[in-house]
């Protein structure tokens, strides 16, 4: 690169912000990106082999084939061909952090900066058309968030724990790179010091709601923040890797803005902290299994140790069932939770004292911990800054999805923790709480559940089951109807679709880097070829419908007996096969292994 564009794009108060208004410019030879606002900095990417340069209008010459606006630049990623390059075609403004506008993204777009396909064997050429498949799905990836202004991915605490003068420097460098979703694509162009083009993305959700508590105003924010450590779907990545890194890793954070104090919950949750798996085999609930690893109390240690560094002590809530795969699971991670002196683990089995509909008896949990829960306490700052509370630990919950049964244990302590922060300040007697005010107790209630729905669509692909809990703290017939119809989505997801859903997500993340000069990792040998729904499918429905077309004849017919025994035959056989191998009639990621 000729010359860089590091120098910050700066406010009278020094705060670092980005461009937001953007063009793009595309000429036969290369893409233009620059910013509508003086003095119109920019950058162009050649569409033949991928490389960025620094934008000066004056040597631009000819004019653009078309010019489109976009609101960022999401990275760039090379395959086998070369480089693509991610922008945001569309956006949606959902709200303020701290003052600033957040955006959710509604649409990206990959374009192509290569030439090179043409010259490829046919192998890599059907590798390439699988990789860009990747992208297309990387294209509508849910929940992503960003702002201009300030760096959301850090809760408030943090934030006023750095130093002074550190929203001076480039988003990307203000960043907890655990919440960076997009960190990986970023890389090129943080080589080539295009800060005010570096837009750090946030997966997870954030919504906000506005109460009104006895003639005061108070504004609730919920930021979930999806680590990336080990991103994946929900059945191909489960547990930790071997750096203690948990699948499903969020951290939620309720932020409440009230005449000026401001104060801030964490909670975390993650996939239970041990080697194991649940590989989808066409059955509706797939064993869980255990690995046997010799580093498996390492593996636990490092990611204890690694929340007691961020957060302080942390109790460990267990709401997995104390029976069954599930107990086994569970009882291992006891064991291995009892070594730790700064970890409480409290095991409290969901199914069985809540049921589908006692919501409240979350209070026996709550009474379980309430002590350590109001300890830790929460974050709290007055209108000049200056910290008068803080956090010193964490709640840390789990089922076997986190999804489901940990939002409504999550949203049931932050209701808790809330009260408490309205009775500080002085809005609240110690005889009231917040669901004392219906409407209020509504949004809040609402906030939570769009939440559990948005993360679980990121790693479920559906909405989150038990979402009436959040909302009504009750089952309702049409609950039940709408978590029979995610439930089914979710098999089908699963078994027929993750694979390559997980593949997209190793690709982006990084966790997979393409080697032109590597084999290929799609080539199929074997019964491994007879992948997905379709082979499966059609074996046994095909078998059924000749098996039933030959009873139709053997009732005028007895000749067709004989047939009607055959085909039957065919489709029992069929179903064994099915049955026998039915990890193989699954979508399997074929970029990374479980660990």
């Amino acid at each position: 690169m000729e010359s860089s564009l590091s120098s910050s794009s700066s406010s009278s108060s020094g705060r670092f912000k980005l461009c937001d208004q953007l063009e793009l410019q595309e000429f036969q030879d290369k893409y233009i990106i620059r910013s509508l606002d003086p003095p119109n900095p920019g950058f162009s990417i050649c569409r033949r082999h991928g490389n960025i340069e620094s934008f000066h209008a004056e040597t631009i010459s000819g004019s653009p084939s078309k010019i489109s606006k976009i609101y960022g630049v999401a990275g760039t990623i090379r395959l086998i061909a070369g480089t693509y390059i991610l922008v945001i075609t569309s956006r949606k403004e959902v709200g303020f952090f701290l003052g600033f506008p957040v955006f959710k993204i509604m649409s990206m777009k990959f374009l192509s900066c290569n030439e090179a396909l043409i010259t490829f064997a046919s192998q890599e050429k059907r590798d390439e058309a699988y990789l860009m498949n990747l992208l297309r799905i990387v294209e509508s990836t849910p929940g992503l968030y960003y702002s201009y202004e300030t760096d959301i991915t850090l809760n408030l605490q943090r934030r006023y724990k750095l130093a002074e003068g550190w929203t001076a420097k480039p988003l990307w460098k203000q960043a907890d790179p655990r919440f960076v979703w997009n960190r990986n694509l970023l890389e090129e162009l943080i080589e080539c010091k295009l800060d005010q083009f570096i837009l750090p993305l946030l997966q997870g959700s954030f919504g906000a709601a506005k109460l009104k508590l006895k003639e005061k105003s108070a504004t609730i924010t919920l930021v979930s923040r999806r680590c990336t450590r080990r991103l994946g779907t929900r059945m191909w990545r489960r547990g930790a890797n071997l750096d203690g890194d948990a699948a499903n890793f969020i951290e939620t954070e309720q932020l409440l803005e009230l005449e000026g104090l401001k104060s801030s919950l964490l909670q975390v949750r993650g996939s239970i902290p041990l080697l194991w798996e649940q590989i989808v085999d066409l059955s509706y609930k797939p064993r869980l299994r255990i690995i046997n690893h010799e580093q498996t109390s390492k593996v636990v240690e490092r990611h204890f140790h690694d929340l007691l560094q961020r957060y302080g002590n942390t109790v460990a809530v267990d709401l997995t069932d104390n029976h069954g795969d599930e107990g086994q699971l569970s009882a291992a991670y006891a064991a291995e939770t009892e070594k730790f002196s700064n970890v409480r683990y409290v095991s409290f089995d969901f199914h069985h004292i809540c049921g589908s509909s006692n919501f409240e008896n979350l209070k026996i949990l709550y009474d379980q911990i309430s002590e350590e829960f109001r300890d830790q306490g929460y974050f709290m700052i007055d209108e000049e800054g200056n910290i008068l509370k803080e956090q010193i630990g964490i709640v840390r919950s789990n089922c076997i999805d986190c999804l489901d049964r940990t939002n409504v244990c999550q949203s049931y302590l932050a209701q808790k923790s809330l009260t408490e922060q309205l009775q500080r300040i002085g809005v609240l007697s110690s005889g009231e709480c917040i669901s004392t005010f219906t409407e209020e107790n509504i949004k809040f209630r609402t906030l939570w559940a769009e939440q559990g729905d948005e993360i679980s669509l990121e790693y479920a692909g559906t909405h989150a089951l038990k979402g009436d809990l959040v909302r009504y703290g009750k089952q309702t017939f049409g609950g039940i109807i709408k978590d029979g119809i995610s439930a089914v989505s979710r098999y089908y997801l699963n078994n027929f679709q993750d694979g390559i859903r997980q593949d997209a997500l190793d690709l982006v993340s990084g966790h997979y880097s393409v080697n032109r000069n590597g084999p290929s990792p799609f080539q199929l040998n074997g019964f491994e070829s007879l992948s997905y729904l379709p082979v499966a499918s059609a074996l046994v429905i095909g078998g059924l419908t000749l098996s039933s077309i030959t009873i139709q004849q053997a009732g005028r017919n007895a000749q067709q007996y004989l047939s009607t025994v055959i085909w039957a035959g065919v489709t029992a056989g069929a179903l064994a096969i099915v049955k026998t191998n039915g990890r193989q009639f699954c979508s399997r990621p074929r970029l990374c292994g479980l660990l």
